[in-house]
């Protein structure tokens, strides 16, 4: 899906309808034994529900045929046996409606673990897709492949199911029971079949691509929620509101376009298919009429039949639905499979861990770029001994981040090799390399939880004493105790009720917590006033101190002490040195380091 205010998709059937069922039926495949319980009691349910028609047909005409006894004066009404008949008639309806409550119940269950399954694989998914997927895909738009889709596929499939079987069993059955009743009345029953068909392939023709399309813009229009909801601030301060709301209103648009012209397609099923249903009945009626006069057929037969034409149509309206349904179930789960089916960051299938984990990282004439043809990093070389702290600097665009994000393998390098610990990171395995450092950014990032959860997420075992000696080391357990609850305090979603410097203050904790053998600080004292960042940056050489560590900065006076500082210019090395030598030579790194002071004055 493009990104946000990308223009108008194109309006589309499913791509592949008959894989994505045939995909579907190897997820319901795993509950065989309990869907063919379902279907035997959908079965049962059905059965005894046909029968009834023909038992009060034969009540009718008992009935019926006592009355004119009794008016001829040669019998009575037997109200014994209708009786005991009605109470069977009463028992069998009873078992009918039980067989089809055990059916729900064990659909219910197998769709709704259906769901939790595909939930759970896609929250897999997405701790694995590459981070090139997301430039591609808002945010808004997976959360609806999450919920959404998956919502409508479980309801559909629950439906569809049973519908099918209920509705093919029920056509059969009364099928049989109609041509035990009356040839020529069967005959005009099911000469509105053709007539029904007709009408299912063209509002099933039509009707398709505006279930997909509706599925689709459904994702557009999460996607700007949860941006409009997430960047309200900036959307206040720009005075971009009535932009936001013009946008929404847009897709908006294209979702209640969408939507009522499927809604109305399928909503022209039913009346069209009682249009059909009457005009059997009326058939019946006619030609019941006179073979009822002829003696042909007695008046518990024609009541029976009516019933039957009733019980025949309703399958074929319910086929219909399911139709529609299916459609819409395909849509959604065609998107689910579409997200599951996006590649994967790769694995080395002899992935390994060094046996010694010391720091040491070797950039050899490295080349990258994001997209092919728009190179980043032209020849980048460089080596970072253990415990010592490389300086990154240069002008905004100049690829210092790119090199960070080169480190934690969120891309792999066109050309030439990054090694840590002697290893390429291609044949690291991913997670004990991720392990290998802790990260502060400049974009914090706080989930909704207890500060002590949030520092703790950099290591889940540690002790409550560990935490708040982190946040002592990070300069935060003072803020830290003059809130509501202390360290129990509440953050909200997306860290609001926190400052921005208090927010990096505690994503620097967490990576103190972490105590990994490398360390990436971008911009990491950005957020923070000088007097802070004075004391963080304190915190930080004594974390660093051991620690192979990666600085980036734009502020030039926090990075004095490193051991060497790379200056970086459209993605190649410039300059290299300490902060002195660099001086000294009085080129590119002097020029930043002096424009800063320009600045401030």
């Amino acid at each position: 899906m493009p990104p946000m205010g990308s223009g108008r998709r194109s309006t589309e059937r499913a791509k592949d309808f008959r894989g994505t069922m045939l995909r579907l039926l190897g997820y319901v495949g795993r509950h065989k034994i309990a869907v063919l319980l379902a279907c035997v009691f959908a079965v049962c349910s059905v059965v005894f529900n046909i029968v009834g028609p023909r038992v009060l047909g034969s009540v009718t005409t008992k009935l019926y045929e006592g009355l004119v006894a009794t008016v001829q004066g040669t019998g009575s009404v037997d109200f014994a046996w209708i009786g005991a008949t009605l109470l069977g008639l009463l028992g069998i309806y009873l078992v009918s409606s039980a067989c089809n409550l055990v059916q729900g119940w064990l659909m219910t269950g197998i769709t709704q673990r259906i769901c939790y399954r595909m939930r759970a694989e896609i929250a897999e998914k997405i701790a694995v897709v590459p981070m090139g997927y997301f430039n591609g895909h808002s945010k808004g738009d997976v959360l609806s492949r999450i919920t959404n889709d998956v919502d409508t596929l479980g309801q559909s499939l629950n439906q569809s199911i049973t519908q099918l079987i209920t509705s093919v069993t029920q056509i059969v059955g009364v099928l049989v029971m109609m041509l035990s009743i009356s040839l020529p009345l069967t005959g005009v029953t099911v000469v509105t079949l053709p007539a029904s068909i007709l009408i299912v392939g063209v509002v099933v023709h039509f009707s398709q691509r505006h279930f997909r399309e509706q599925q689709q813009v459904l994702g557009t229009v999460n996607g700007i929620v949860e941006e409009d909801f997430a960047g309200q601030g900036v959307i206040q301060v720009f005075d971009r509101a009535d932009a936001s709301v013009e946008e929404f209103e847009r897709e908006n648009d294209r979702l209640f376009s969408s939507a009522w012209r499927s809604q109305f397609l399928s909503g022209l099923m039913m009346p069209l298919m009682s249009l059909v249903g009457n005009m059997g009945y009326v058939g019946v009626v006619v030609v019941g009429a006179g073979l009822c006069l002829a003696g042909q057929a007695g008046p518990g037969d024609i009541q029976s039949f009516i019933q039957y034409v009733r019980n025949f149509t309703q399958p074929v309206q319910q086929l219909a639905n399911v139709s529609n349904t299916m459609q819409s179930m395909a849509a959604a789960t065609e998107r689910v499979f579409e997200f599951l089916a996006a590649p994967e960051e790769d694995q080395a299938p002899d992935a390994q861990v060094p046996a010694v984990r010391d720091g040491r990282v070797e950039f050899d004439h490295v080349r990258f770029g994001y997209v092919p043809g728009q190179t980043v990093i032209h020849d980048f070389s460089c080596t970072a001994e253990p415990g010592q702290t490389v300086a990154i600097v240069g002008p905004t665009g100049a690829g210092k981040t790119t090199l960070i994000k080169l480190l934690q393998r969120f891309w792999d390098v066109d050309r030439g090799s990054l090694r840590v610990d002697g290893l390429d990171v291609r044949a690291w395995d991913r997670a004990a390399l991720r392990q290998e450092f802790a990260m502060v950014l400049q974009d914090t990032w706080l989930f909704n939880g207890t500060i002590r959860e949030n520092i703790r997420y950099g290591r889940p075992d540690a002790t409550d004493e560990e935490v708040e000696a982190a946040a002592r080391a990070a300069r935060c357990d003072r803020f830290i105790r003059t809130l509501a609850g202390g360290y129990d305090f509440v953050v909200n979603e997306e860290g609001t009720n926190l400052s921005q410097g208090q927010r990096q203050l505690v994503t620097i904790a967490r990576a103190v917590l972490a105590d990994r053998p490398a360390l990436i600080l971008d911009e990491a004292t950005s957020n923070v006033d000088t007097r802070t960042e004075e004391l963080i940056q304190r915190a930080m050489d004594e974390l660093m101190r051991g620690r192979t560590s990666f600085v980036i900065a734009h502020r030039l006076s926090t990075i004095r002490n490193a051991d060497v500082i790379l200056v970086l210019r459209d993605g190649d090395i410039v300059e290299k040195g300490t902060h002195e030598e660099l001086l000294a030579k009085g080129g590119f790194y002097a020029e930043l380091y002096n424009s800063q002071f320009d600045h401030a004055a």
